[in-house]
This record gives C-alpha cells, structure tokens and sequence, in this order.
C-alpha cells in the first residue's frame, strides 16, 4: 500500500503543482501519471488527485474528491511572541505550534528585543511544511513583525492576555498579586496571548496592554525561555479550545 502524499496548493484551480513541490513529487517520490495524491489548500479543504501529467517542470492534476474538514478547535488562537535572538528558536517554535494547532502568529518588536528584524518569508515555509506533516486542513496565518505598540492597540476580537514575570502589587500598592494561571482563565473562544523577549516586556508595555484590555497571566511556577513560554501558552489554548 502507497504511502499518502499531501501537498500545499492554496489555488486549486491552477491544476497543477508548483515549481517546488513538481520537483519533490516527480524527481525525489518518482510520482507519474495515474499515482493519487492529497492536496490542502489551508483553507480547510482536503482534495484527493490524480497525477495526469508529470515531467521534470510539470505536474499536474485532475481531482477525483473533495473533502471540507470540520474545525478541530473552538475560536481563533492567535500567539504574538517577541523574536529570540537565535532564528532556530523562532523557528522552532513555529513549527512546533502549527502541528499543535494555532490560527494566527505574530512578532513583536518590543523595547527589551534582541532581534529586531525577521525573514517571515522563511517562518511561513516552515509552517507550510509542519502543516503538510501533521495534516492540518488550515494554514496558521504568519504576519510580519511589527511594534509591540501598533499590536495592541489594534481592536482584536475574544479574549486577551500578557505573559510578563513582574510582581504587581494590590490596588494599595502593598503586596504582590498573584496572576492567574492561563488556563484557568481561558475559555473556548477567540484568544490572543502576549509573550515577550528573554527581557521580558518593560512595565510600560504591560501597563499599555492593560490599558487596551489586556489581561496578566502566569504560565506556571517554572521561569520559561520566550519560544518555550510561546509554544506552552499555544498548547494552554489548544487544550482549552477542545473543551
């Protein structure tokens, strides 16, 4: 029994693959015509093919099914994280983020950040490929870094939440309060979660959040690198989202 074969075509209607994944399936898994292939176009639609052309620069296609797939969460979960310095953390995270399954991702420029530009060009190849993998019917949208300040101040819908490691004190400035646990106070909705650089915000962004209805939470007693904090808050909201 073949091996299942999927591939990322945002446009069906094109009919055939692209330069890039003509290549994988003719050259490198020696597909030809009349082998069967799976097509996602991230949109959450599954389409079985079958190859009717394939050469070297060409590979097309004629679909025999199509299959729309129900929603495997509940809301829109969208992770906003500050770049880490090395790429292969970003860039693990996003990989490891979309086969756990998250809508939307973005990178903040904040004032603590060690990097402060980023190729979202190659994050998205990446989430393709993990998308591709683990089978996922809709392709988490990759937005370009932008100012922490540009972020959250755009109206975004459900519910919001920052991640920050200060100590904020009772209404009296007296004591520590103690931030909820993400978890706790999620619910299985649209959700947007704040995680800041290995300096984590500056109380001026935690404070500017607030004021835009941004809410503090803890992930957990452990001090957390920033891909690891992102990818634990992404699979608080997944875990939730199923409830």
């Amino acid at each position: 029994m073949k091996e299942e074969r999927y591939f990322y075509q945002p446009d069906i209607a094109l009919g055939e693959l692209t330069k890039e994944d003509t290549q994988h399936a003719v050259r490198v898994l020696r597909m030809t015509e009349g082998d069967e292939l799976w097509l996602m176009d991230g949109k959450g639609v599954f389409y079985k093919a079958e190859i009717t052309v394939a050469s070297n620069h060409r590979c097309a296609y004629r679909i025999l099914e199509t299959l729309p797939q129900e929603p495997a969460w509940n809301g829109h979960l969208h992770l906003a994280m500050a770049p880490t310095k090395l790429n292969d953390r970003t860039e693990w995270f996003a990989e490891k983020a979309t086969e756990i399954g998250v809508d939307e991702m973005s990178f903040l420029d904040c004032q603590f950040s060690e990097r402060r530009m980023l190729k979202t060009e190659r994050i998205d190849k990446i989430v393709i490929s993990a998308m591709k993998q683990s089978r996922k019917a809709w392709k988490p949208v990759v937005n370009e870094m932008q100012s922490f300040k540009s972020f959250v101040e755009t109206e975004r819908s459900g519910q919001k939440f920052i991640c920050h490691c200060h100590e904020d004190a009772d209404e009296n400035g007296l004591r520590p309060q103690v931030k909820p646990f993400l978890f706790d106070v999620l619910k299985a909705e649209d959700a947007t979660v704040l995680i800041g650089p290995e300096g984590d915000f500056s109380p001026e962004e935690v404070r500017l959040a607030e004021t835009r209805g941004y809410k503090a939470v803890s992930l957990g007693r452990s001090r957390l690198r920033t891909e690891t904090a992102a990818l634990v808050a992404v699979h608080l909201m997944q875990i939730k989202s199923r409830i």
